[in-house]
C-alpha cells in the first residue's frame, strides 16, 4: 500500500483529490484553457491538447503508479470546479517529498497554489520516514517564487537545470522546509 494517502484534503477555498477516469473531459478542457499561461514554466504542456480518451488513460496510469508506491496526483477544485493539478512527487531521495502545482489561468490570483502547497505539506508530513518537503520552480517563475515564501519555506538555493519549458532560464530554485519548523509554525496533522 502507498504510505501516501489518497483521501481528500478540504481548505477554506479548494478540495484536493485524486483524479478520477470521469474527470478527463473537465481536466482537459482546463488545460486547453491554460495552455498559453502554462507553457512558459510546464514541460508537460507541449504534449497537448491530448484527446479525453488519451487523458482518460492518464488518469488510469497515475492510479496505477500510485497504487504501486508512486507519486500522489490530485485535482485543485474549486466551488467544484477545476481549478488546477497538484502533487507529491518522490525526487528528492527517501526522506523527502516535492510539491507540486498549477492552477487554471482563471483561477490565478487567488491564494489557491499557496493553500494546495499547504495542504500538500500537511499531507507530507503525515507519511512515516519524511523529515523534509521541497518546491522547485524555475528562477524566471516569480509568482511560483512567492508560494513557498509565503508558506515559510527556506530558500536553499540555486543550481543549473537543463531548461525543459519556452520560458525556463535554466536556473532551477530550490526551497524547503523540515517537518519540526512546519509544525513549529502551528500546521500540520502530527
Amino acid at each position: 500500500m502507498n504510505p501516501l494517502p489518497a483521501e481528500p484534503l478540504t481548505g477554506s477555498a479548494v478540495v484536493l483529490r485524486p483524479w478520477r477516469v470521469g474527470d478527463a473531459a473537465r481536466l482537459r478542457r482546463a488545460v486547453v484553457e491554460s495552455a498559453e499561461h502554462l507553457r512558459p514554466w510546464m514541460p508537460w504542456v507541449a504534449d497537448e491538447p491530448l484527446s479525453v480518451a488519451e487523458r482518460r488513460a492518464m488518469i488510469e496510469q497515475w492510479q496505477r503508479d500510485w497504487a504501486a508506491g508512486g507519486d500522489l496526483l490530485l485535482g485543485v477544485f474549486c466551488s467544484g470546479e477545476v481549478a488546477g493539478g497538484c502533487g507529491l512527487h518522490r525526487r528528492g531521495g527517501p526522506d523527502t517529498l516535492e510539491v507540486g502545482y498549477w492552477i487554471h489561468a482563471a483561477f490565478l490570483r487567488r491564494g489557491l497554489a499557496t493553500e494546495a502547497a499547504a495542504l500538500l505539506t500537511d499531507r507530507a508530513f503525515t507519511v512515516a520516514g519524511i523529515d523534509w518537503v521541497e518546491i522547485h520552480h524555475d528562477k524566471l517563475n516569480v509568482a511560483s517564487a512567492a508560494v513557498p515564501r509565503r508558506l515559510g519555506y527556506e530558500f536553499v538555493g540555486e543550481q543549473p537545470d537543463e531548461p525543459t519549458s519556452p520560458g525556463d532560464s535554466g536556473i532551477d530554485c530550490a526551497w524547503r522546509i523540515a517537518r519540526l519548523d512546519w509544525l513549529a509554525r502551528g500546521r500540520g496533522a502530527n
